[in-house]
């Protein structure tokens, strides 16, 4: 097997597996980053959402291989384990999370939209979450997060960690 070198959350690493192996279970498995999570396997739910060189990916079928020489960012790797990204606390300020599972994959999506469109409307926010689905249907307050970031409530810079913080970089 080759070994395919990366940058995960800014570290970067080696793993000597398959190039076809999915990104989910080379993070998972090898590197011990459990924040990234499975849901449907097949892309279409959004759980297992990373950024790709800022870009998002549904790692459940991104081979390891396609990011070879590249940075892979996870919502562990948005924190710097004491500072929050403005988006992660805009969700823990709009009471985002219900079950919480789909959240990191939500989050990922949300900080790709941000970086690509940092003003979006209501149309380009759905269609930007679309592939992204929630069964606790916070889909209104999901939205109302990424429109406060977007109106700068957050400063663009990293925020102070509160209480309710429910991401850590570890």
């Amino acid at each position: 097997m080759p070994v395919i070198n990366f940058n995960v959350d800014g570290k970067p690493v080696s793993v000597d597996a398959d190039s076809n192996e999915e990104l989910l279970w080379v993070l998972r498995d090898r590197l011990g980053i459990h924040s990234v999570k499975y849901g449907c396997g097949v892309g279409l739910d959004g759980v297992c959402t990373a950024l790709v060189n800022g870009n998002a990916v549904r790692t459940c079928i991104t081979p390891v291989g396609a990011v070879a020489g590249k940075s892979v960012t996870t919502v562990a790797g948005l924190s710097d384990g004491t500072n929050l990204h403005p988006v992660q606390q805009a969700w823990v300020d709009n009471d985002v999370a219900q079950c919480g599972y789909c959240q990191a994959g939500q989050i990922m999506q949300a900080v790709a939209l941000l970086n690509k469109n940092p003003h979006p409307t209501d149309a380009d926010i759905d269609k930007a979450m679309a592939g992204n689905l929630c069964r606790c249907g916070t889909y209104f307050r999901i939205r109302t997060a990424i429109k406060q970031v977007a109106a700068g409530k957050y400063g663009g810079g990293q925020v102070p960690a509160t209480a309710n913080t429910v991401y850590s970089a570890k």
